[in-house]
This record gives structure tokens, C-alpha cells and sequence, in this order.
């Protein structure tokens, strides 16, 4: 979420750069009622289950692309408030009258908005799952729609246009729901931290995402190939805080989806160079920002 006073970033580039074609891909969450926080998935946003095995049920729009895996622990602790973690994933739907068909969805569910909002750029709605997990529902404008201020991206928090949202339903929006399209995937994650210093030496200066925004108090927003942003990253409730408790509730890791394996190699590099020895786990490269928040590194194929 952009708030409107928010301003782009006018550092000079880093001195590495992710490759632009990079995008953020699953997120998995630890939770204490598996089926209660399954159902949550399927029924009111409208996933499917795509694989499940002992307490790990995993979720998607189309069998090949997981998007939300949710492992099973009952006894696992809540996570502290001001602690790091996950502030929202979202999930990208392909068009307005799909986002539409979300927000049918949530309401025939029963369930409440937290917010609704539109960025220029694209258009949300956000909504907490059970289990308080942030879930933004979003859908972009088409980049040539953008529109760029002194040759920066313009983007702004201003109240959604929900009746026009539900206008984009088609006239046969009472048939059965066939849920989330097949396109539907992770557009962006939003994670607390417990500072925006580490946060940008980490994401920008080490990873090699470019930053979009720096100038909100108490955020930062970075990206690949010019996208308005695939992390973000807020102290708004985190600032001085640190990693939650091991097992804690909440978000456990995410992915970061490199083209190939030579871009991978290279982020490999950089994290050794940097004295950070990722965990190697059938191909991909697991490692913690400096508040603990996991990121898996893997190569799309």
C-alpha cells in the first residue's frame, strides 16, 4: 500500500541489479488450524488445493503455480506485534472484473474488508485471513496508464471506486463461482522490519531490487523491471523490533522466482561475498533478511 505523500526515490542506482524479469512467487505461512485457515483460502478467495501432505496444504489458481502454502502447527506461538513478519501478501488478478469477482466473493463469504484502495497504478482491496495474516486483493492498471511525475511513477492512496469495481461483473455473475483464473498469481509482499537501513542494504543493495519510494515515513518500496513494487517494507509497528519467536505464527518464508540458474548463481555469489552462506534445498537458495525474514531464491523452469 502507497500512501500519497509518499515519494520516489532519488538515490543514485545500486551497484548491483536484480535481473528485471524476477518475481515474488509463494508465500508460506505457519498457522494453528490448518483446515479452518484451508477453508479461508478456498472459499473466500477463491484458491484451490493443489497438493497436501501431513500438515502442509498448498493452494493455488492453477496446479502448476502454488501461491499460498499454509503449514499446520497447533501449538505454534502467536507472533509479537512489534516483531517482523508479514504485513500482507497479495495476490494479482488479471483484470478489474476479475477484482470484482473477489470482492462478490469475499461478501457472499461473509467476510470484511479491512480497506479498499486505488493507487494509480492499480486498485486493492485488503482483508485479514483467521489467523490475522494481511491479504491484499489487487488488480493493475496497464502500464501505459501509468503516469510519471519529473520521470518518476506516480502513485497515490485514495479511496476505491467500489461501485465501479461492481459494475465490471459480468451479466452472468450469478453463476457458480469457478474461482480464482488461471493467471491469478503473487504480485507483491509487504513485510514489517525493524529498520529501513537494513532493510535497503539488504533488498536494494544486496539482492539488487531497485527502490521506487523511499520518502514515506516508515517505508520503503523496491522492485524489479520497473514494476511499481514486488517488496514493501514498513516499521510502521515494527520499528527496533526483532525476528518473532522460531515457529512463530505467521509468515515462514516467500519466493523470490530468478529467470535461470545463472541469475540465481549470481545472487548466490553476492550473499556469499557478503558473508551470508544461504540453505541449499532442492536447488534453491533459502536466506534471512536482517530481521528474519526468510527468503527462497529458485530458478523458474
Amino acid at each position: 500500500m502507497i500512501n500519497q505523500h509518499a515519494q520516489p526515490a532519488t538515490a543514485a542506482p545500486t551497484a548491483v541489479s536484480i535481473h528485471p524479469d524476477t518475481a515474488v512467487g509463494c508465500v508460506r505461512l505457519i498457522v494453528s488450524d490448518l483446515e479452518n485457515e484451508r477453508g479461508f483460502y478456498e472459499r473466500v478467495i477463491g484458491l484451490q488445493l493443489i497438493g497436501s501432505a501431513g500438515e502442509t496444504a498448498t493452494l493455488g489458481a492453477t496446479a502448476s503455480a502454488p501461491l499460498v502454502e499454509l503449514v499446520g502447527d497447533p501449538g505454534a506461538p502467536a507472533r509479537p506485534r512489534r516483531a517482523s513478519g508479514l504485513f500482507h501478501l497479495a495476490i494479482l488478478v488479471p483484470s478489474r472484473a476479475e477484482l470484482a469477482q473477489s470482492l462478490r466473493r469475499v461478501s457472499d463469504a461473509g467476510w470484511r474488508l479491512s480497506g479498499a484502495s486505488d493507487h494509480l497504478v492499480s486498485e486493492a482491496l485488503y482483508l485479514d485471513d483467521p489467523e490475522g495474516n494481511g491479504i491484499e486483493l489487487y488488480r493493475d492498471r496497464p502500464r501505459e496508464e501509468w503516469t510519471y511525475r519529473d520521470g518518476k511513477l506516480a502513485m497515490s492512496t485514495l479511496p476505491l471506486d467500489l461501485e465501479g469495481v461492481v459494475a465490471e461483473l459480468p451479466a452472468d455473475a450469478d453463476d457458480p463461482d469457478e474461482g480464482m483464473p488461471a493467471s491469478t498469481r503473487i504480485g507483491h509482499v509487504h513485510l514489517q522490519v525493524g529498520n529501513l537501513e537494513d532493510a535497503e542494504r539488504f533488498y536494494h543493495g544486496l539482492l539488487g531490487f531497485d527502490v521506487v519510494v523511499r520518502g514515506y515515513p516508515g517505508a520503503l518500496f523496491v522492485s524489479a523491471g520497473a514494476y511499481h513494487h514486488h517488496i514493501g517494507l514498513n516499521t510502521w509497528s515494527s520499528l527496533g523490533g526483532g525476528a518473532p519467536p522460531p515457529g512463530s505464527r505467521g509468515l515462514d518464508r516467500f519466493d523470490v522466482i530468478v529467470p535461470d540458474t545463472d541469475e540465481l548463481a549470481r545472487l548466490r555469489g553476492r550473499l556469499s561475498a557478503a558473508g551470508l552462506e544461504p540453505q541449499e534445498l532442492d536447488g534453491a537458495a533459502i536466506v534471512a533478511d536482517p530481521f528474519g525474514n526468510r527468503v527462497r531464491l529458485i530458478a523458474r523452469g
